[in-house]
Formats: C-alpha cells, sequence, structure tokens
C-alpha cells in the first residue's frame, strides 16, 4: 500500500495510539486533573517522567504553583471519565466533585491519585521548557502506586486482568488485548 508523503503537516500528532493518563495537581486548596496522550519516561536513574502541557491549562498553573504532579494511569472501561475530564475546564468547577472520582492518600506530595488507577506516579516538579505550543514538564518519580494484580510477575500489565486506555486521536479510545501480545529478543 503506498504511502502519502506530504509537506503539508495537518494532524501529525493523530499517529496514534498512545497510553491516555491523568495528569493531576493541587494548589491553592484546588484539586485539578487532566487528560493526556503526549507523556513518556525519561530516565531510570533518577526516575523522570515528562509530560507535555499547553501553559493555558489550569492543571499546568497547579504544577507550576505546587512544584508536583501526578500520573495516574487508568483502564479502558474509564474512556468515558478520560474524555470527560480532557473536555472540561479546570477553572470553571472541580472535576473530582463533578465525576465523582475517588481519590487516594499520595505518600509524598499533594497530587490527588485516582482511586481507580492501576497505577499511578507520585512527581515532583525538576524542569519545564517550552516547545512549540506546550511546555514540557519533568518531574522526578518519588512514589508509586499500583495494583499488584494488574502486573505480571514480569512486572508486565497483565492483559487478562487490565485494559490500559489508548488514545487513537480524534476523541477515540480503544485498547489491547492479550492476543495481540508477542516476545520479540531484542539485538541479534
Amino acid at each position: 500500500m503506498p504511502k502519502i508523503v506530504t509537506e503539508d503537516i495537518g494532524k501529525f500528532s493523530q499517529h496514534y495510539p498512545k497510553v491516555a493518563v491523568i495528569v493531576t495537581a493541587s494548589a491553592r486548596g484546588r484539586d485539578d486533573a487532566m487528560t493526556v496522550a503526549w507523556h513518556s519516561s525519561i530516565s531510570f536513574k533518577p526516575p523522570l517522567y515528562g509530560i507535555a502541557v499547553a501553559p493555558k491549562r489550569f492543571t499546568y498553573q497547579l504544577i507550576m504553583e505546587s512544584r508536583e504532579f501526578g500520573i495516574n494511569f487508568i483502564p479502558s472501561d474509564k474512556a468515558s471519565l478520560a474524555a470527560a475530564i480532557g473536555g472540561t475546564l479546570g477553572q470553571q468547577m472541580d472535576k473530582f466533585e463533578r465525576f465523582n472520582i475517588e481519590k487516594e492518600k499520595p505518600l509524598k506530595t499533594t497530587a490527588p491519585i485516582f482511586k481507580d488507577a492501576y497505577a499511578a506516579y507520585e512527581c515532583k516538579l525538576v524542569d519545564g521548557k517550552p516547545y512549540g505550543d506546550h511546555i514540557w514538564i519533568v518531574g522526578e518519580i518519588v512514589a508509586v502506586h499500583f495494583l499488584k494484580e494488574a502486573f505480571t510477575q514480569a512486572e508486565v500489565i497483565d492483559l487478562d486482568k487490565i485494559k490500559p486506555l489508548l488514545y487513537i486521536g480524534s476523541d477515540y479510545y480503544a485498547s489491547a488485548d492479550k492476543n495481540s501480545v508477542s516476545f520479540v529478543k531484542r539485538g541479534i
């Protein structure tokens, strides 16, 4: 099948899928959450994690004030919640109250942790640099919350028990199934 080659960049950012996460922050007595598809592990030592956030977002403001944030990995059956969070302005309402989001107590930060997350990171802000219309925010992971049953002994998500939420672009969500998994050894 031939590929289209063009200089018209268009929606290049829609070349997904990517795991959708919920980024959380708290400052001034306000909690907020936003759905993020642009994120990544950056380093093992120290354990660094990055997210791309538009500076106009309320969650960004709270992260800059508190200097901490949470990364919440939620299962695919929470796609409606991810879409609702992503489509609602935090400055105008308390998303936790509006969407009945249950929280767990964080261990080392004030960032809310989703009770329904199968894994979550508490991060302390390390750096933030603008790249185009987003800020690449880097945090050091200072605490990890995870549902032990959601992972295999090899510390890989168990797709029999958890279906990760994948964002495939243009407000569509999907998940992975265990039949699509294959182990491929690296190298020659």
